[in-house]
Formats: C-alpha cells, sequence, structure tokens
C-alpha cells in the first residue's frame, strides 16, 4: 500500500515560533474544528418535523385518548375553510398553525401557501410561484415544517424555503435549472424530506436523481445519479438501520436505498407499473421495507425488502401483484399489513412475513389509511367517506362513518391527526374536526 506523504519540517523554525503563539495556533484549530464538527451534527431533535403521513411517513399518528366511535353524523366540526383552490396536498400542523397548499386561480396557476390559527382565523397567504395546472391541475406537495423554516416543491420542480412563521421566502432552487431534471407526466408530487440540517429531494434525472441540501441555505451537499431515470409521485423516506441513515425512494422504474450522508447507491430492485405511477412512500419497519405501486396486475406489485444486517444490500421477501394498491398507503402492525384496493371496494389484511392476503373487507371503498390510538382512519377517495375502523389480522369492522360535506374533485389528500384534531382537505376545502375523547 503507498504510503502517506509528509512535508519535512524544518526544526530550527519551530524551535523559534513562540508558545503564544503555538498555543493561539492550537486554539484556533481546535475552535475551527469544533465549528466544523458543529456543523456536521446540527440536529433539530428538539423541534419535531411536521410532515406527510406523520412523525415517521408510515401513517401512524401518536395522538391519544380519541373518541372510540363517532356520532352518526360524525365528530363535531371545529372549522373550516373554503378557497384554497385546486389540490391533492394534506395540511400540516405545527407552531399552532395548520399550512396547507392550493391553486386559488387554475388559469393564472399562482400556488399559494395558507396559514390559519387551530382556532381556522386566517392568518397569512404567502404566492409562493407557479404549481401544477397541466393533468390533474393542483398543488400536490404536502408542506414540511422543521422549526421556523417551512419546505414545499411545486408541481413544476421549484423547492422553495420559507419562514413558517411570515410566509416570506428564504430561498429557492429549480430541479431544472439546478440539478438537469427530467420532466414528468403529472408533475412533482413528493413531499420533501428533513433530517436535521439536510433536506432531500428526487429532481430524477442522470445527475442528481436524489439529492441533499443545506436546508438553511439550499446549497447541494450531494448529488446522486441514482437510477439516471425521471422521479416519480413517491416522497422518500429515511429511517437508521442498525444505526446506519438510508434514504429509500422510487424513481420511474427502480426501488433504491440510499446511503444518507453521500448518496451512494447501495441497492436497486426492479419496480414497474404501467405509467410509472408510484405514489405511496415505503414504509420501513424492523429491517423490512415495503414497496407498494400498482394499477394492474401486470404492474410489479407489492414487495418486501429484506435489508442485510448492515444495509449495504437486501433482498426479495416476497411479492404480491393480486392486490391493487396505488396511492393510499399502508400501515404495518405487529404481523399484518392493512390497506385499501385502488379505487375498489376493497380492504386487505395482509401476513406481512408471506404477503398472502388473510382477509378482504368491501364494507368500504379504496382510499387512504392513517392510523392512531389502536383505530384505523379510512378515506375513500370516490366517495368521499370518512370511516373508523378496527382490524386485526382476523377482522375488519367499522366503528363509524360519516360523509365529507364540503369540496369537489378527488380525495385523493390524506387526512391528518393532530392535537386531538382529523384534518381532512377535500379540494378547495379543508375541514377540521373534534375527535379528542371528552373527560367524565
Amino acid at each position: 500500500m503507498e504510503k502517506p506523504f509528509y512535508p519535512a519540517v524544518d526544526q530550527n523554525k519551530v524551535k523559534s515560533i513562540p508558545m503564544s503563539k503555538i498555543l493561539l495556533l492550537l486554539l484556533t484549530l481546535w475552535t475551527g474544528f469544533s465549528y466544523l464538527n458543529a456543523q456536521e451534527v446540527v440536529r433539530d431533535d428538539d423541534q419535531q418535523v411536521a410532515q406527510w403521513r406523520g412523525p415517521g411517513r408510515d401513517g401512524k399518528y401518536p395522538e391519544t385518548a380519541l373518541l372510540e366511535e363517532w356520532p352518526a353524523e360524525g365528530p363535531r366540526m371545529l372549522w373550516s375553510f373554503e378557497g384554497l383552490g385546486a389540490g391533492m396536498g394534506s395540511p400540516v400542523v405545527a407552531n399552532d398553525m395548520v399550512y396547507v397548499t392550493g391553486i386559488p386561480d387554475t388559469l393564472r396557476g399562482m400556488g399559494r401557501l395558507f396559514a390559519f390559527t387551530l382556532e381556522g382565523k386566517p392568518l397569512w397567504t404567502k404566492d409562493y410561484g407557479t404549481d401544477f395546472t397541466a393533468l390533474f391541475a393542483g398543488a400536490r406537495s404536502t408542506p414540511t415544517v422543521a422549526g421556523d423554516r417551512l419546505y414545499l416543491e411545486s408541481g413544476n420542480g421549484q423547492v422553495y424555503c420559507l419562514n413558517a412563521l411570515t410566509g416570506e421566502q428564504l430561498w429557492k432552487v429549480d430541479f431544472f435549472t439546478d440539478f438537469q431534471a427530467d420532466s414528468i407526466q403529472f408533475g412533482f408530487s413528493e413531499s420533501l424530506l428533513v433530517d436535521g440540517d439536510r433536506l432531500y429531494c428526487t429532481p430524477g434525472g442522470k445527475y442528481n436523481n436524489l439529492v441533499a441540501l443545506n436546508r438553511f441555505t439550499g446549497e447541494k451537499i450531494w448529488g446522486s445519479p441514482g437510477s439516471g431515470e425521471q422521479a416519480t409521485y413517491s416522497s422518500p423516506v429515511l429511517f437508521h438501520h442498525h444505526g446506519r441513515p438510508i434514504i429509500a425512494n422510487l424513481t420511474a422504474s427502480t426501488i433504491m436505498g440510499l446511503d444518507a450522508r453521500t448518496g451512494e447507491v447501495l441497492w436497486r430492485f426492479y419496480q414497474f407499473q404501467d405509467n410509472k405511477i408510484h405514489a405511496n412512500t415505503p414504509v420501513y419497519s424492523n429491517g423490512d421495507l415495503l414497496v407498494s405501486s400498482t394499477s394492474r396486475k401486470d404492474s410489479s406489485g407489492l414487495v418486501m425488502l429484506r435489508l442485510s444486517p448492515g444495509g449495504d444490500s437486501a433482498r426479495v421477501l416476497w411479492r404480491n401483484r393480486e392486490v391493487i394498491n396505488l396511492s393510499g398507503g399502508a400501515i404495518l402492525n405487529d404481523s399484518s399489513i392493512y390497506m385499501s384496493a385502488y379505487i375498489q371496494p376493497r380492504w386487505y389484511c395482509l401476513d406481512r412475513a408471506t404477503g398472502k392476503t388473510r382477509y378482504i373487507s368491501r364494507e368500504l371503498g379504496g382510499g387512504a389509511v392513517i392510523y392512531a390510538d389502536g383505530r384505523y382512519y379510512c378515506y375513500t377517495e370516490r366517495e368521499g367517506e370518512m370511516a373508523l375502523a378496527e382490524a386485526t389480522p382476523d377482522t375488519f369492522r367499522v366503528i363509524s362513518r360519516f360523509r365529507i360535506p364540503l369540496g369537489t374533485a378527488q380525495h385523493w389528500a390524506h387526512p391528518v391527526i393532530s392535537r386531538g384534531m382529523l384534518l381532512v382537505r377535500h379540494g378547495e376545502a379543508l375541514m377540521v374536526y373534534d375527535i379528542r375523547r371528552k373527560s367524565t
């Protein structure tokens, strides 16, 4: 092995340096290294990140003391707002505020961020830039909030960092001019990922397939060629596997895992969907990664990957091409997986170890599912019905249900649970319900 090269040192010159200067130099070096280390490990551990599908991006919300059933007409509506404009992004709750995006005027195409108090009082709005108005017009990205900064992505491929308290723009990057992205058919739709001092996103393309940015400045930390394919519609997830930070996400025909520190591709698998619509975020749990993106039985379907102990490789544990789950998400609990069929009135319970169907329930139409306090919250995408369900490896039972009263267009936004509230977005309307269990 080649030996490292060290330059020669003139000992006479070293001896001539006063001790005070040596101490000053050592202090300067120590301060510099301390600063660099501090920059490297800066995290917002004291600031919970508000983001797409809950703290772990797995659809699970840590709320407790929630209603075990609802009145026939549904839980009490605390407030509502009509006027968001077109959009499918979910709301987020942070800083004692509710944030949500929309396009009030699709002819003009200007995307707008709305900020409300928890009681529903409009605080301010911010027109952040043009958003996607071609196929299925509407704001797509669910904002991500970390401390006093809010991050969102437009369907046209711009990433914005805004002051979460005022809406002031702090910085902006463009996928096309900054990262040589490829355009995608239905507009960029990912919800941005924050971890510590980094912001992760997926421009797609040959050179910066996935990128890590300094979330305070927007400067690129690394750009990974990844799969070299177009981006798709899923959002990345970061998890720690035996201490190693790994990012998983989908591109046009690939599911891959990257080292979050460097952007190195650790493993990848072919994942086919006829329209390249991979809309579900991968779900990590105890060394396994569930990937669900299918609309027809000739797609790759559901796949469970098992990671090696070091995370540098993975293998296919099983595939299931029978369950057509496109965009509603899935919940992994203990030995089971709970999800719906795309559009069809079917809810599935699958065996986690094998992927085989344990049972099918036809009580509800297909849609999005989230979980809190031992109950499943199911939002049907065609009927606009909100249901509270109890599910076990043996049975699926709808406890309560009601129809969403406001809004138009597709019921594609996923519901959110925060601070004892159920937040439901339907097109231009946002509805907030009180689901707190009343003390006796």
